[in-house]
């Protein structure tokens, strides 16, 4: 089976998502080997396509949308914010139904199998206060604050969203 080694290299890296680039580069193949071996993976059920480029294995655990959330972004920094980063912190209960994020990057969304997100683009000055999340999994979030003053940044442009909080509520 060609897709075995390739297969003992997805656990090696002990990561619920993966991208065929560091796949081929842990596995010394190139890039079409390995992608030749993922889509064998994938008809046999063993992983799945996430995005372009971006896999993870198929188990019975559910996958974080977080989780891929670099890798979507590889070139360029991106955190979770806006309504997203309100709800993760319990400032609104209201869940979105796409995960809110703010980068360099032009504004888009990425539909992807586990998850749409919605990307808004924020001038290089405004760019900050965000770190790692502390909770279970390992991703770039704003403060509660900063995710607050993120959604009155974009009310203020031209797009005139998160201009209205059906409930805000600030944990102690």
């Amino acid at each position: 089976m060609e897709g075995g080694t390739i297969f003992s290299y997805i656990k090696q890296l002990q990561r619920s998502v993966f991208t065929t680039y560091e796949l081929a580069a842990v596995s010394g193949k190139s890039l079409s080997a390995t992608t030749q071996a993922l889509n064998f993976l994938k008809k046999e059920g063993i992983v799945f396509k996430i995005y372009r480029g971006v896999w993870s294995e198929n188990t019975n655990e559910r996958i974080s949308p977080y989780a891929a959330l670099q890798f979507l972004f590889p070139r360029q920094r991106a955190y979770v914010s806006f309504l997203s980063a309100l709800h993760i912190y319990g400032i609104i209960e209201q869940i979105p139904q796409v995960i809110t994020v703010a980068s360099l990057t032009h504004s888009k969304t990425i539909n992807t199998k586990i998850g749409v997100f919605c990307v808004h683009r924020i001038q290089p000055l405004f760019f900050g206060g965000f770190g790692w999340y502390k909770g279970s999994g390992s991703f770039l979030i704003a403060e509660p604050e900063k995710a607050l003053i993120d959604c009155l940044y974009l009310s203020a442009r031209r797009k005139k969203q998160f201009g209205y909080f059906p409930e805000l509520e600030f944990p102690k």
